[in-house]
Order: C-alpha cells, then structure tokens, then sequence
C-alpha cells in the first residue's frame, strides 16, 4: 500500500473537519480574493489595476502569480493568478489560498469569475493614485453582490507617498467605503514591493477571518476556474496523462479513485437545433495543492483534480464553468433562467458629463447581457421582463441551482460594465444524453 492510500486508510472521514491536523498541513482551506485566500480559506485580492495585488500575494505566499508571456510583457494580471501559503506563529496556523484577480476593466468577468469561490477578499488601494479609482468601485460593487462579508483594504505603495498625502488618502478611502459592505472594514497601510506591514496583514487574516463552515458529509461538489493539459509537445502515447481541472471544492471530500461527472459536459445541437449536453464521466486518479500529493480533498482552499479525461478537454481553461462532483449528485443544466434581480443605483467605472448618464437603465427585451453564474461567463438574451422578474435566454447552458446569484454586466462603451445582480427562481432543463459506461 502507498503513502496516499494508507494516509487515506488511517483518516475517519466522518470526523475529518477543516482544521483537523490531516487536513490543514497539506491543504489549504481559507479562499482569499486580491481580490485574495485563509485556513482552509480562500482569500480573493481586488482592485483596480496596477495597485499592486499581485505583488502583495507574492510578499505573503513567495509565489508569482503573473506567469504567462504577455502579462509579463505588460506587467497586468490576465488570467486568474493563484497562490498558496502557510501563516503560522507557534502552534496557531492558518493555511491559506490566494486567488489573485486582475484589476484591468476589460477583464472584469474573469475578476466575477474567481469571486465565485472566494471567502474573504483583500481590496487593494494604491496611495500614489486618487481614490477612487473605476475598478476599486466596481471590485466592491461585486463583494457586495457576492455578500462577501470578510474584507480588508490595503493602502498600498505608501512608500512612494508623504505621510501627510497617505493620511488624506485614508480619509477619503473611508469616505468611499462608507455605507458599503467594506464600511468596518480596517484599513492597512502597506508596501507589498518592500514588505512594510505585511507581519499586520499576515495576523489579521489568521485572527479575524475565521474558516466558513464546511459540509464534509454531503457528496463532493467542485466548481472548475481553471483547466490544463500538462503533456508536453512530442509525449509519447503510452506517457499522456489525462486533463487536469483546478478549482475550489464546494463541499463533500474527494477522494483518489473517486467516480466522478463533469457537467455540462460537451454541449452540442441536436436535430431540432436545441442544446444538448453530454457529461463527461472520468476518474480522479491525483489530487494536489502546490506541490503536496493528497489522499482526498476537502472544502476550501486550491485544487488540482488530475483525471482520465481527453486531455484536448482541459486545454486553455476550456473546463472553466463547468461542475465537478459524484456522479447523480450534481444540480440540473439549464439554458433558460428566470431571475429575480436588482439594479445597481449607477455605473461604476465610468466617466459621464452628467449623474443621468450614469443612471443604470432598466432591463429591456432582446438586450444582451453578460451573466456570470459561479464560474461561467456566457452570453444572454433578455426574452421577457415584467417588475424586477426577468427571464434570460443564456448562450451557454449552464450547471447551477435554484436560488443561486449572478451577476449582471451590460455593453456600455464597448466595455461590459457590472449594472447588478440577480437570484435564479427557476429555469429551463437542457436534457442530459448519458452515455452507456
């Protein structure tokens, strides 16, 4: 028997919580958004662009979170960065995830994209810059939507800034949250490039964000916001391993040799011309968190899921947006949602000559929005609209539940821009074609 299967053999699931010591030493369980991720927690970091969210995680977690060629090429953040890091002092310790969200208003779907697993957030504030900038308007306009309630604000680059320009930018920073889900938030000065303050930020998260209750009993469920394929070009056949899928676990543990469903799946038109879904069926044959192997995961904190699926699948995030989880267990598809929604009083993120410019327009018939449901992006075309009860037509059919929020974002300037939000009340089934196994 390996070290994974005995590990596995010795741990009584149905006592396994998310601060058992099996859990917290090899995994993450706080989801943190820069937006940025806790103990089993996850921690998103947001704000507006080159306010320095990326560099904060690396002074906390050592990892670069900007990898890819061309956002080193233009120093943004593009596709959804991740880090992991363990804060201890003695024997109290968090372990912690970071989901590292980029500031840039054209990528603000990928930004509703990571909020979706996100238990607290950090909201970066440059102090070189006025407050507010357009995107640390709308990065909170979406914690709120997400009824994110942990929340931090880093006044960042204090270094580049007199302690008389940093102490009115505080102020203001407090005129702008005020009557906002950030308003008892605490504000820290930092510098993430020298590491000022960071010990502060580090004991906040460990003290002040506490783990979010955890369902282990449950059948696992996993939202995917990202996916590869790890074979190098020239692998030889017998060497090709199967598509990896990263994301965060809803609730439930997985297991290695778990029999698992993605869904969607693959979405194709039938005869009739109507979507169906055909979900793809696989083993979970690794699981991983940095560079740790794990016998099973739990909720909280960054996966990897390593499978037998056609790795082509999972090349290029092509899994973002779908659903991971036991096979029956996982909520219906639907291409048609109805919504109970709310309009957001202005637009955010945008410079208009007067306050009727920025007044959010009603939802008409036959627009089409952007809606973010969980980690799916997709199109959708508002078929009928009747008080503050919609009924939207998505381009991509989607695996989500009744009572779940999304998110609302319309074309203004040739840029989607987040008008409000929404709770699904029901919706049109896509049927499954379940293939024989």
């Amino acid at each position: 028997m390996d070290s994974l299967s005995s590990s596995l053999a010795s741990v009584n699931l149905n006592e396994l919580t998310a601060l058992s010591p099996e859990v917290i030493q090899r995994q993450a369980t706080i989801n943190i958004g820069t937006w940025t991720s806790v103990t089993i927690k996850l921690v998103g970091t947001i704000g507006h662009v080159a306010h320095g969210k990326s560099t904060v995680v690396k002074a906390i977690s050592g990892v670069q979170t900007v990898r890819f060629k061309n956002e080193l090429e233009r120093n943004i953040t593009i596709k959804l960065g991740y880090a992991n890091a363990k804060i201890y002092k003695c024997d109290n310790n968090a372990h912690i995830s970071f989901v590292d969200c980029p500031g840039h208003d054209i990528l603000m779907a990928t930004m509703l994209n990571g909020a979706a697993v996100m238990d607290a957030a950090l909201l970066l504030i440059a102090a070189n810059e006025p407050c507010p900038q357009p995107q640390t308007s709308e990065h909170l306009a979406a914690v709120e939507i997400m009824k994110l309630k942990n929340i931090l604000i880093l006044q960042n680059k204090i270094d580049l800034v007199r302690e008389t320009v940093a102490e009115e930018q505080h102020k203001n920073i407090t005129d702008f949250v005020r009557g906002t889900a950030a308003e008892s938030a605490p504000i820290i000065p930092i510098s993430g490039q020298l590491k000022y303050n960071i010990d502060a930020v580090c004991e906040y998260i460990v003290k002040k964000i506490p783990v979010p209750p955890r369902d282990f009993s449950v059948p696992p469920k996993m939202i995917v916001i990202r996916s590869f394929d790890v074979n190098k070009p020239g692998s030889e056949v017998q060497d090709l391993k199967g598509g990896v899928a990263g994301g965060s676990i809803l609730c439930g543990v997985l297991k290695i040799g778990d029999e698992v469903e993605v869904r969607p799946g693959i979405i194709v038109k039938n005869e009739e011309g109507k979507s169906v879904c055909r979900p793809i069926f696989t083993r979970v044959v690794s699981l991983f968190a940095e560079a740790n192997d794990l016998p099973f995961a739990v909720p909280g904190g960054l996966i990897g899921v390593g499978t037998k699926i056609d790795p082509t699948l999972c090349r290029a995030d092509r899994l973002v947006g779908q659903v991971l989880g036991a096979v029956g267990h996982l909520p219906p598809v639907y291409s048609e949602v109805e919504i109970n929604y709310f309009l957001l009083r202005r637009l955010l993120g945008v410079r208009a000559d007067t306050r009727e410019d920025l007044k959010v327009q009603r939802l008409a018939k036959a627009e089409t929005l952007m809606v973010n449901i969980g980690s799916t992006c997709t199109g959708g075309k508002v078929l009928a609209v009747k008080g503050d009860m919609a009924k939207i037509l998505l381009n991509k059919p989607t695996c989500t539940e009744i009572g779940e929020k999304i998110a609302l974002s319309r074309r203004i300037d040739n840029h989607w821009r987040l008008i409000g939000w929404g709770k699904i009340t029901r919706g049109a089934v896509v049927d499954l074609e379940i293939p024989q196994r």
